[in-house]
């Protein structure tokens, strides 16, 4: 089965107006801040991760129709019918997360920093080439951003590999650095402003020498 996400719409037109809203406009109905508390109470639990999250919501099928928080609702309801969790014999959770250390739990984060298994492959100021393919499953390499010719801009450290994390087959840290790209190489001469820099954090198996 192909994996497709329907979220990687970056340089792509869409159909309807891009609206912006007012700095600080979270919620636009009661029970969107209630997806939000069952997707943070769900966590704990290790029904999933942060990637696992993210590849359910953007293989949604309806992705395209759906609000923001509708895409959450739909994509934990997805993982909870995949782990069982629905069912008559649900699986212990890991954790439950009581109401008392919710905030304390948002403000602890859940870093992603890892040791480096072995040292970074490049330095500040290489030249480097992202990979062209099309990987089948999740990945944190934007479409627009694949075959094109870059500078590291910056060298993170390790961090958790969302490739691998997403689809239950390891952390697997790798390096992460900041790409910088010229706007005509990613948009071509049709770059409204020919004079950009466009930045993109990419994983080093994302990158090769250019």
């Amino acid at each position: 089965m192909t994996y497709r996400s329907h979220a990687d719409l970056g340089g792509q037109d869409v159909r309807d107006a891009i609206v912006q809203e007012a700095e600080g406009d979270v919620f636009h109905a009661p029970w969107e801040p209630r997806v939000m508390a069952l997707v943070v109470a769900m966590g704990p639990t290790g029904l999933s991760n942060i990637d696992m999250n993210r590849a359910a919501r953007e293989t949604l099928p309806n992705y395209r129709d759906l609000s923001y928080y509708e895409i959450w609702l739909a994509a934990l309801e997805k993982l909870a019918l995949q782990n069982g969790v629905l069912s008559e014999s649900p699986p212990p959770p890991k954790r439950v997360l009581h109401a008392v250390d919710v905030m304390a739990a948002i403000k602890q984060g859940w870093p992603v920093s890892r040791p480096a298994a072995s040292p970074a492959r490049f330095s500040l100021g290489d030249r480097v080439r992202t990979v062209q393919r099309e990987p089948p499953h999740h990945t944190r390499l934007p479409g627009y951003a694949r075959g094109k010719v870059g500078v590291i801009e910056k060298i993170h450290g390790a961090h958790v590999f969302p490739d691998t994390n997403a689809h239950g087959m390891g952390e697997t840290p790798q390096w992460l650095y900041t790409v910088a790209f010229d706007e005509k190489e990613l948009w071509g001469e049709t770059a409204p402003l020919q004079c950009s820099i466009v930045s993109v954090d990419a994983f080093e198996p994302y990158l090769e020498p250019a």
